[in-house]
């Protein structure tokens, strides 16, 4: 959240990944979409949701080994994120809303049929709610670097910081904090354009309330335990979001597979793409395997 570090390693997109929009009931999303070399989807597909100040952009790393499994991956900005344009109304960024929009997603990019669901960070508090609303019956359940409550230490301290200085302006967030922290530790220019760009796309009353969301958000592990649908909980070994212990604690109470991805942060799908992408993708087959034995 609030940081350079969940941003690809670079822009260019791998063969077999390009750009579309998702269109619903509720208005269009940009997004992501990887195929199979094939071109032919032979597994369920995949929707990937991002944090609070990411994007799309966020899983260009893993996204073509995703699809080499033989799925349509598809991943989205946020309403008021990036370039899914937001309304100036406060009540459609809360988690439940954003919620409400995952739900209409999957349901395009299932056609009907099951839908394997991550959530990064803030994407994660977001598809939680999905998942805990039961309009959607989905094929697996990845919280990535996503903690059961309110998230803590340095980045809680972050996000309350420039829910106070945004009042002054994206602009001055940027150029005050962001750029500096990303120029010291050695972003390529690129990428930091980028940020900026990215930084400055966002809805400001979107980016207000889900940083209002992300700081209060309350435990829903219990009500999220009772639906029957596989779970993973994975993170980085030096997560600085939700420390790993309250992530590893909260898989104990969801009875969910729990994996740590060496040397990463906040952000494996950009650290760590490889274990990342075979992580999930043997997830998702075990997955699979167990519903259609059901």
């Amino acid at each position: 959240m609030w940081s350079y570090v969940s941003t690809p390693r670079f822009l260019t997109l791998p063969d077999g990944v390009c750009q579309t929009q998702v269109e619903t009931s509720v208005g269009k999303f940009a997004a992501l979409e990887a195929l199979p070399v094939s071109g032919i989807p032979e597994r369920w597909p995949a929707l990937l949701v991002p944090g609070l100040t990411g994007s799309k952009e966020d899983f260009i790393a893993i996204m073509q080994s995703l699809a080499l499994s033989g799925r349509r991956i598809i991943a989205i900005d946020m309403r008021g994120q990036f370039e899914t344009p937001g309304p100036d109304d406060p009540g459609a960024y809360t988690c439940a809303a954003l919620g409400d929009d995952v739900d209409e997603l999957a349901a395009v990019l299932g056609e009907g049929g099951p839908v394997h669901l991550v959530g990064h960070s803030f994407g994660g508090l977001v598809s939680r709610e999905a998942v805990i609303d039961g309009r959607t019956k989905f094929a697996s359940f990845t919280l990535m670097d996503a903690g059961p409550a309110a998230i803590v230490g340095r980045r809680q301290e972050t996000g309350r910081t420039i829910i106070n200085e945004l009042p002054l302006g994206v602009e001055h967030i940027w150029s005050s904090r962001l750029e500096a922290d990303a120029v010291a530790a050695g972003v390529p220019e690129e990428i930091v354009c980028f940020l900026r760009k990215r930084l400055m796309s966002n809805s400001v009353t979107g980016l207000t309330v889900m940083a209002e969301e992300v700081l209060t958000a309350r435990d829903r592990t219990d009500e999220l335990a009772e639906i029957a649908v596989p779970t993973l909980v994975i993170y980085g070994e030096g997560d600085d979001g939700w420390p790993p212990h309250i992530q590893a604690d909260m898989a104990g109470r969801l009875n969910a597979e729990c994996i740590v991805v060496p040397g990463a942060m906040h952000s494996p799908a950009v650290e760590a793409p490889e274990t990342t992408a075979a992580a999930l993708t043997r997830f998702w087959n075990a997955a699979e395997s167990r519903y259609r034995t059901l």
